[in-house]
């Protein structure tokens, strides 16, 4: 007899699309779906690491795992993507709009046009167009759930993230838009992640003598495995009357 808690969470069967969920928190968030019961679409620029991403999921869960190879800042890939999602699975119960990037530039000025439109593209262009595709399909099932991985950074922007915290902070706005059109049946909501120890992390300066994150009330960045919860209740029936809100897994930013 399963318990209380694993009704609420449980994912069974249902399709979990990924994007950037070969590594990071996209890939923290696709295992923890397989293990609830999911099978999934693991999407990435970079096919190899999408196949293997799937390949561990089955391994170690026995659940189905579809590898994609998309960059979501291209328009015209996306559709490919939800075609290749609804050939294998016939539906997505779960878009995870997870991709992103925030590259360093040494100034303002020195922002070029190519770099500031690749990060709207990834961060907020994609994540509208796969929303509207796989949405208005969600609408025809009855149900569905989108969430919309953003940043602290959308809140609190840092001069040298400003092209990344302003299109995070259009995906807030977009999520607020996307759960009118799609209610009632669509809900769709932010899932706002601060400061992980991912990849990005090894830029930082984490020595003994400089803790970065003393300011926040945790005093530290998070442990990848640690956005799980937030992602699993927005994932899940639990999260059954929650949309166009944002859910902050952050350290307290």
């Amino acid at each position: 007899m399963t318990g209380y808690a694993d009704q609420l969470f449980d994912l069974t069967d249902r399709v979990v699309l990924v994007t950037g969920g070969s590594r990071g928190l996209g890939r923290e968030m696709a295992f923890a779906a397989a293990r609830c019961g999911a099978v999934l679409v693991i999407a990435s620029r970079k096919f190899d690491a999408c196949a293997a991403t799937a390949e561990e999921i089955t391994a170690q869960t026995g659940r189905a795992a579809l590898p994609h190879q998309v960059h979501v800042g291209r328009w015209d890939e996306l559709d490919g993507l939800v075609d290749a999602a609804y050939a294998r699975f016939g539906r997505v119960d779960v878009l995870v709009n997870n991709a992103g990037m925030s590259p360093l530039y040494d100034s303002l000025s020195s922002v070029t046009e190519k770099l500031f439109d690749s990060v709207v593209n990834l961060n907020l262009k994609g994540p509208f167009r796969l929303s509207a595709l796989v949405g208005e399909r969600m609408q025809a099932a009855g149900r569905g759930s989108i969430i919309n991985v953003s940043s602290s950074g959308s809140l609190r922007p840092a001069p040298d993230m400003l092209p990344y915290a302003a299109a995070k902070a259009g995906l807030n706005a977009m999520t607020e838009g996307l759960a009118k059109a799609f209610g009632p049946t669509v809900r769709v909501n932010t899932l706002m992640a601060g400061p992980y120890l991912t990849d990005i992390s090894k830029a930082w300066n984490l020595d003994e003598s400089h803790n970065p994150f003393r300011d926040l009330p945790l005093q530290r960045a998070g442990n990848p495995a640690e956005i799980v919860g937030a992602a699993l209740f927005l994932m899940s029936d639990a999260s059954s009357f929650t949309t166009g809100s944002i859910l902050r897994a952050d350290g307290g930013v």
